[in-house]
């Protein structure tokens, strides 16, 4: 059984995606990234970006995650704080804390085309010394 299916499926996605965007946008550090953004509008897209990731019937077929992304400079603790919110949506609406950790396996390698700040100790061009430097 999908988390999709666990969780509700069709009658539960859109109170997971409305749960799941009022944790983003009231967080003090992540939801500067909703100022300017019609949520609205960002919430009807996630109901179909959710379903999919979460193995419901629908397939995702919007923007590129990286191009989405690439504007806002989201920083490794950025997207922990995403999962996160998450993670705490997910058991709110009864997923099993195993599905809630397969769904955040699945967004994980999503952090490579998300995550576009530099790191701590990196110059402007991201790069890290593995000494810790920048070079």
């Amino acid at each position: 059984m999908s988390i999709y299916e666990t969780i509700g499926g069709d009658a539960v996605i859109p109170e997971a995606v409305e749960k799941f965007y009022s944790k983003l946008v009231a967080d003090p550090v992540v939801g500067e990234f909703f100022q300017h953004t019609n949520v609205a509008k960002l919430i009807s897209h996630q109901r179909m970006f959710l379903t999919a990731m979460l193995g419901g019937p629908d397939a995702y077929s919007g923007r590129d995650v990286r191009a989405a992304h690439a504007h806002l400079m989201i920083s490794d603790t950025d997207f922990d704080l995403f999962l996160d919110h998450l993670a705490k949506t997910l058991a709110e609406l009864g997923a099993a804390p195993e599905r809630v950790a397969e769904a955040l396996k699945e967004l994980d390698p999503l952090r490579l085309e998300i995550v576009t700040a530099p790191a701590d100790g990196a110059d402007e061009w991201g790069s890290v010394d593995p000494a810790g430097g920048s070079g």
